[in-house]
């Protein structure tokens, strides 16, 4: 049996809980082979978990990219943090010259537990060079509003809406994950293909160990894919595994508790 393969273009997390650490783990769980093409090193302070950002140059990206997708080939991918407008359309020119297919975009705007500024640049490269080229795009409720230029999310039929606005600006599937923000009690996933809604639902963990939980999230799907199953069925069974790893999280330090990717095995 050949083992099915999986790339991540995203950031490092240097603590472990998210970014290509997070994917990788999550592509294990999975008995998914994954490869990464790192985009940028994301360091914290010891004392204050203040987060520096270290972009990895465009070129450097690019023959990541060369080595993964020329070198070997994949079954499906995913993106997290990319970092700059260069790197966004470096991924997208990819996508078309190795005519990729079932490409997640998590469109990543900022670290979880900073206040940094979303770069306005990135978001509108995300809207034009990523959006067309995505199976399915995963935003939280915060990235959704920028994504479909919306004030904030607060009632499940803004989501809806916010779904709406997002296919028409071409991605085929959109995702909107909410952890329990809106309706008491349950985490709320909506599933829009430009046809139809579906609610994804789960009773709300509460807990401040979510750290991952995005990037989490978008990697089962994107090993659901890998493995064939279809976006509705990698959703169902992603969803199912970031209930169970949220569960599991646990407190790394003083600062800051990752999800735990094994816990669905005690389960």
């Amino acid at each position: 049996m050949t083992i099915k393969k999986a790339l991540t273009v995203a950031g490092s997390d240097t603590s472990g809980g998210a970014g290509i650490q997070a994917d990788l783990k999550t592509f294990q769980e999975f008995d998914v082979y994954g490869m990464t093409a790192l985009t940028t090193i994301v360091c914290m302070e010891p004392s204050t978990w203040d987060h520096q950002v270290f972009p990895v140059a465009t070129d450097i990206v690019e023959t990541q990219l060369k080595t993964v997708l020329e070198g070997i080939g994949i079954d499906a991918m995913k993106t997290g943090m990319l970092g700059s407008v260069d790197i966004i359309e470096l991924v997208a020119r990819y996508i078309d010259r190795y005519k990729l297919q079932r490409v997640v975009i998590d469109p990543v705007m900022v670290c979880k537990g900073t206040d940094e500024v979303l770069q306005p640049e990135n978001t509108e490269a995300m809207l034009q060079f990523l959006l067309p080229r995505a199976d399915l795009v995963t935003p939280n409720l915060f990235e959704a509003s920028q994504l479909a230029k919306t004030g904030p999310i607060t009632s499940l039929e803004q989501m809806q809406e916010a779904a709406k606005i997002i296919h028409e600006r071409g991605a085929k599937n959109v995702l909107i994950k909410d952890r329990g923000k809106l309706q008491e009690g349950k985490a709320m996933d909506l599933l829009y293909d430009g046809t139809t809604f579906e609610w994804f639902e789960a009773d709300a963990i509460v807990t401040q160990y979510t750290h991952g939980a995005g990037c989490t999230s978008s990697a089962s799907i994107t090993a659901g894919l890998a493995k064939g199953l279809t976006v509705r069925e990698a959703i169902q069974q992603a969803k199912a595994f970031i209930t169970q790893a949220i569960a599991g999280g646990f407190p790394l330090n003083q600062f800051v508790g990752p999800t735990r990717h094994s816990a669905h095995r005690s389960s």
